[in-house]
């Protein structure tokens, strides 16, 4: 079969670039997907923060994916999900397998989206026993969010970035009891607001310049080893004190998923396993092109968006000969990341991300419009909260939700608490679909496309 563009990758990047490859001209435009529904990694990240920039509105992960599968289809993209691309040759050939069996693509251009992996124990290398219940952050989502399994009661949490912050407060709204978040550096990699509302919110607390240094435990996990490190980043054995637990959660970042790039003879990033590309895009092998967290791991969803679509128009571009768009990262007002600092905060209501500081005559400073001003006020005085949770059908499986409208801070575990107990008919549910039109003062509105039936 030949298809002018083919995307390796129905995640944001895949699904953009395919969008704009539609739009800029390739007649015939194909995503292959391994999982059951496009939408990658987001189909799974309930919590919201998505889309300020590219959206103008913050979304929770399945509304952000169910937006851009909409503009996929609308262009006319062919979506192939349970596609599972097994080889690609230097010539733009592309294999996958499917239930109906094995498909062979001929492109006139491939896009690379094929995202990245988390780093797993070996790759940190922590001493001790192998027992059950150590896991990787992304799992941990997919076990909570997607199949309504928890991993454990007392939970540690190694590693600080905006992952390991939200599993922290996801795991508490669910019930367990989240005992520490343990940062190796001396300061956290995630945002400000990630640590405010989701350790600060629950009293959890976070160690910097600490690390996990053994692991306890025969068949399950019992504990874990908590340490100081020393300049060296090394555990000072002398420091070391042990943690009850069991479950340990591994939020130690990201590596580029690169396999097929490399089965094509792509030119890969020795340091990172990031493709290398020029400022267009395109990989060492004419023809094909790479973008989001299979080039390099953004740490923003709608960068991934934005890179997806330079990506696309460029393979546009090179089946008809037609010049090139460069591609620029236009970072504007991006949150701050590391510990909150004392007396300020950024503004989350917009893109502008305005850096908000609360001066010493009760004035507030650094806002460019008047919602600033009423955003610090509200989190000085009765801070609210946008509640993202699941619910469960009568089969067992999982609807995500939404308030309508943040409610009050002190609320937030209460409403997780009545969510807990609720339960939905099987059905088909869409995005923005309202499932209970009074709920603590508000609407409580699916977030995903999803058949439960």
């Amino acid at each position: 079969m030949k298809y002018d563009v083919v995307v390796v990758g129905g995640g944001p990047g895949g699904l953009a670039a395919a969008s704009a490859a539609k739009k800029a001209g390739a007649e015939k435009v194909l995503v292959l997907e391994r999982e059951s529904r496009a939408g990658g990694i987001l189909n799974q990240c309930i919590h919201d923060g998505f889309g300020l920039i590219r959206y103008k509105k913050t979304l929770t992960g399945p509304e952000y994916a169910a937006r851009a599968i909409a503009e996929a289809e609308e262009c006319g993209v062919e979506i192939r999900p349970d596609s599972m691309v097994i080889d690609m040759t230097s010539d733009r050939t592309v294999t996958a397998v499917d239930r109906s069996g094995l498909h062979v693509y001929e492109a006139g251009a491939v896009v690379l989206a094929t995202g990245c992996r988390e780093r797993t124990r070996g790759a940190v290398v922590i001493p001790g026993s192998r027992p059950a219940g150590v896991f990787t952050a992304g799992v941990v989502q997919n076990f909570v969010n997607c199949r309504n399994v928890m991993i454990g009661k007392r939970v540690v949490i190694l590693g600080s970035g905006d992952i390991g912050l939200i599993m922290a407060r996801r795991l508490t709204l669910e019930g367990a009891k989240v005992l520490a978040v343990v940062e190796l550096m001396q300061t956290s990699g995630g945002l400000q607001r990630n640590i405010s509302q989701c350790l600060y919110d629950f009293g959890i607390p976070l160690y910097t310049g600490h690390t996990v240094s053994n692991i306890f435990g025969g068949k399950k996990l019992t504990g874990v080893e908590i340490s100081k490190v020393d300049e060296n980043l090394s555990p000072i054995p002398e420091s070391a004190w042990t943690i009850d637990c069991d479950a340990l959660v591994l939020s130690v970042g990201l590596i580029p998923e690169n396999e097929v790039a490399k089965a094509a003879k792509v030119e890969l990033d020795a340091r990172t396993n990031g493709t290398v590309t020029d400022e267009y895009m395109q990989t060492s092998v004419p023809g094909v092109f790479s973008c989001g967290n299979s080039h390099a791991v953004m740490d923003l969803v709608d960068f991934v968006s934005a890179q997806g679509e330079t990506a696309g128009k460029n393979a546009a571009a090179f089946l008809s000969g037609k010049e090139m768009t460069p591609w620029v990262l236009s970072r504007l007002s991006e949150p701050a990341k590391g510990l909150p600092e004392k007396d300020a905060l950024n503004c989350i209501l917009c893109p502008n991300g305005c850096r908000l500081h609360y001066e010493a005559d009760g004035s507030i400073s650094g806002n460019k419009c008047k919602r600033g001003i009423d955003y610090a006020k509200q989190e000085r005085t009765d801070p609210v909260r946008n509640l993202t949770f699941t619910v469960r059908t009568e089969s067992g499986k999982l609807v995500p939700v939404r308030t309508a409208k943040p409610i009050s801070q002190v609320r937030i575990m209460e409403a997780a608490g009545i969510l807990q107990t609720m339960t939905l008919p099987d059905g088909k549910y869409t995005c923005e679909q309202v499932i209970l039109s009074d709920f603590m003062g508000t609407e409580l509105i699916a977030t995903s496309n999803i058949d439960t039936q």
